[in-house]
């Protein structure tokens, strides 16, 4: 390929595309979520991630075992 022509193809990937911006508005939350709802949520949020991980480390030596 001549140079001119790779010249192009950089200059055309390298352009940048302009997005269009989305309308998003903002309103008052229908429902507050209080400070226990919050506690409740992010515990079992952590018991859901956290739990099934800390089991396999602490069974490990038990997957180790050829048997």
């Amino acid at each position: 390929m001549p140079l001119p022509t790779i010249s192009r193809l950089f200059r055309s990937a390298l352009r940048t595309q302009l997005v269009s911006v989305a309308n998003v508005t903002t309103k008052p939350a229908k429902h507050t979520v209080t400070a226990g709802e919050q506690v409740i949520a992010m515990t079992a949020l952590f018991v859901a991630i956290l739990g099934p991980s800390g089991w396999v480390l602490a069974h490990l030596e038990d997957y180790k075992k050829k048997e």
